[in-house]
């Protein structure tokens, strides 16, 4: 299983696992293609932009539990009239991947927007920790 952990900015950021593109096994010999994926810290949030072609609504699946968020996008498979003769895109693959989030992340405001195969995760800090002006009075 692949993680990966948000971190702050002034981290390195490194995967745990299989690369992007690459098809991984796992103990139940299922096959998963590992989404390649954007993320960027601003002050109030992070944010998960992940690729996702071939993956409708209904198809995608995102859960926490704990601290570790992972997404699951299954295709339709391919409807083809007559017989293959070349297939370089596999039939029935899902995508998945796992991350594992820092503690500043407010779980409960995490959401999720699916539009032209790109999954954007907006992750928002814990209030208490986001930067904030504090007033001077006299």
């Amino acid at each position: 299983m692949e993680k990966e952990q948000v971190v702050q900015a002034s981290q390195e950021m490194k995967p745990a696992g299989s690369q992007e593109g690459r098809v991984t096994r796992m103990p139940s010999r299922r096959r998963w293609l590992v989404p390649a994926v954007n993320i960027y810290e601003t002050p109030q949030e992070f944010v998960i932009e992940a690729e996702m072609p071939g993956v409708a609504r209904d198809g995608l699946e995102v859960t926490l539990e704990g601290n570790q968020l992972t997404i699951l996008g299954r295709r339709n498979p391919d409807a083809a009239e007559g017989r293959f003769l070349l297939r370089e895109r596999g039939a029935g693959l899902e995508y998945r991947r796992v991350f594992e989030l820092d503690p500043s992340v407010d779980a409960n405001r995490v959401t999720a927007r699916l539009e032209q195969g790109l999954l954007t995760l907006v992750l928002p800090k814990v209030q208490e920790l986001q930067p904030r002006r504090i007033p001077v009075t006299d």
